[in-house]
């Protein structure tokens, strides 16, 4: 099976962007030049890399280490936060406090007009 190194780089793009990763931060983090970040982002010279590099740039994003080159092999990527108990706090909260801002608003809406708030 042929090499998928868009949906690699596709896949670290993404991940940089969730956690608001720069490329010099993933180089320093995984312990590769910056130049191989840049390639592996951009797909700019896709060619055989040695496994741990591709495992060294999944764990400094916040992954398993086999999940690239799970990536470059086709395989479908595991969803690795699913059941993180802390991000499904996190939605609950951020839930919570959109209820919150919805019910601000009604508020301030209410008090621009002079009518009671419910």
């Amino acid at each position: 099976m042929a090499k998928d190194w868009d949906a690699v780089a596709a896949a670290i793009r993404a991940r940089m962007a969730e956690i608001d990763l720069t490329q010099a931060d993933l180089a320093a983090r995984a312990g590769v030049a910056l130049m191989t970040v840049r390639e592996l982002q951009h797909n700019l010279q896709p060619r055989r890399r040695n496994p741990r590099t591709l495992a060294a740039v999944s764990e400094a994003l916040g992954w398993p280490g086999d999940q690239l080159a799970r990536v470059l092999e086709g395989q479908p990527a595991d969803d690795v936060d699913q059941g993180d108990p802390v991000l499904a706090e996190l939605d609950a909260v951020r839930a919570d406090l959109t209820a919150v801002f919805r019910r601000l608003d009604a508020i301030e809406r209410q008090l621009g007009t002079g009518a009671e708030p419910s």
